[in-house]
């Protein structure tokens, strides 16, 4: 590493459990984070600042002033802009040595396993459930474990999907769309919430690529924000999942 490397992770390098060869595994790895919302933003804020070498954001939305009051990766003078153009603005600001790839498009039945092959990683910070499922799909297919996070009011919660054979996947968790699933735009949000879940998303994505600790690979960890309480529980792979079965 240069000297400027080696001072701006000095904090991973005197960790034993990342130290030298997890930063330089986190210099070459390759992050797909779909979404550049309130998820996706905190995430890929921290992932830059660790120094992940290649990160691609994946969104076809443009900013709008209610975004401000949680997707930190933006300011007033961003409302408008392709989202995914402003977050990589961003990202490349607090980390200029990293390579970011902004794709301003949806993605779809058609395009999901060329956007997201490649990675060591994905990460879903989508708001729908009919996306989450064609990520799930692409992710197995590719065979990349996918972390996958979600918020609503108070609550969220984020899980570690397809990071084995023998791991569920994120429809082993919900097989089918719920009949009357709610939008944050509905429901509301504490934007705080956002930074938290978003945070875990990043730290687990460490976690994963150093070997760091114990992932929550067929885990799912949620957090109660009003009683500040969480738990973790396993996941059981389900053998009629209409994904992975």
């Amino acid at each position: 590493m240069t000297p400027d490397a080696l001072k701006r992770y000095a904090r991973h390098l005197v960790l034993k459990e990342i130290g030298g060869s997890g930063q330089r595994a986190l210099l070459e790895a390759k992050i797909a984070i779909v979404g550049a919302g309130g998820l996706g933003g905190p995430a890929g804020l921290y992932l830059a600042a660790a120094g992940v070498g290649h990160i691609k954001i994946i969104d076809d939305d443009a900013v709008e002033l209610s975004n401000l009051q949680r997707q930190i990766q933006y300011a007033n003078r961003d409302i408008g802009r392709e989202k995914s153009g402003a977050m990589a603005s961003t990202l490349r600001a607090i980390n200029p040595d990293i390579q970011i790839t902004a794709r301003q498009i949806r993605l779809t039945e058609e395009n999901a396993e060329d956007l997201l092959s490649g990675h060591d990683v994905i990460l879903d910070g989508t708001d729908n459930f009919k996306t989450r499922f064609l990520i799930n799909k692409a992710a197995l297919q590719l065979g990349i474990p996918l972390i996958s996070g979600a918020l609503g009011r108070f609550d969220g919660q984020v899980g570690i999907f397809g990071a084995g054979p023998d791991q569920p996947c994120y429809q082993c968790l919900v097989p089918q769309i719920p009949p009357n699933a709610e939008t944050c735009s509905e429901v509301g949000i504490v934007g705080a919430l956002a930074g938290i879940v978003g945070s875990m998303m990043a730290l687990e994505s460490v976690k994963l690529i150093t070997g760091a600790g114990m992932s929550l690979s067929g885990k799912l960890w949620i957090f109660d924000g009003l009683s500040s309480e969480s738990r973790t529980v396993l996941l059981p792979k389900d053998p009629d999942c209409p994904a992975c079965s």
